[in-house]
């Protein structure tokens, strides 16, 4: 399969399973893997899971560049500490390796005020793989991200259909796309573990 140096995992919504789709790249890629925000979960961060995951010999897990003790938006985490993210804050790590790169919730979940994590993923120049996940709601998420994304010019290179899909739900999300975006699919995983991890395949 071919892709971009650069990938960044962002979802059309919270809980579309982002991490999982980033271990599934990350072993499937040999890639190094990167979360430059961490809101909440600090004890056992998405970091912390994608390298449980995957048995990537060659892997780099870079650090996170914020750790936010609030389960939250990372603009209210932040602004929790006494913290103000800048976009010059963010710079890719050093590795000759495809590097993938975790967001936190969807395209225009604000890092501050005025700073989007799409603003984030234009600033760090990565192709997109956005995760999709069946639920009540998930064209209308869907076709905004996409639509936003369009609009500012950045990659999709990837979809990923995270679990089971609607037929009907899935042929309007697929018509919205561009002829150079990729679909993946990701099966249901009632177990996630390496084992399970492993299996998932990118074409």
């Amino acid at each position: 399969m071919k892709t971009a140096k650069n990938l960044f995992i962002t979802g059309i919504g919270t809980g579309v399973g982002k991490t999982v789709v980033s271990a599934v790249f990350v072993e499937q890629l040999q890639a190094d893997y990167w979360k430059p925000i961490q809101s909440g979960d600090l004890d056992c961060s998405d970091t912390d899971q994608v390298k449980k995951w995957t048995h990537c010999e060659n892997s780099r897990f870079h650090p996170e560049r914020y750790r936010l003790s609030l389960a939250a938006s990372p603009h209210k985490s932040a602004a929790q500490e006494g913290i103000l993210i800048k976009p010059t804050d963010f710079v890719l790590p050093k590795t000759n390796n495809r590097l993938i790169i975790e967001g936190a919730g969807g395209v225009l979940v604000p890092i501050s005020d005025d700073f989007y994590m799409i603003d984030l993923i234009e600033r760090l120049e990565a192709a997109v793989v956005l995760v999709v996940r069946d639920y009540l709601g998930c064209i209308n998420h869907s076709l905004l991200s996409i639509a936003h994304l369009k609009q500012r010019g950045i990659p999709i290179a990837q979809l990923v259909f995270n679990g089971a899909m609607d037929p009907a739900s899935e042929r309007v999300i697929l018509k919205s796309l561009d002829s150079t975006t990729q679909l993946v699919r990701i099966p249901e995983l009632q177990t996630i573990d390496y084992n399970h991890i492993k299996h998932c395949k990118l074409t």
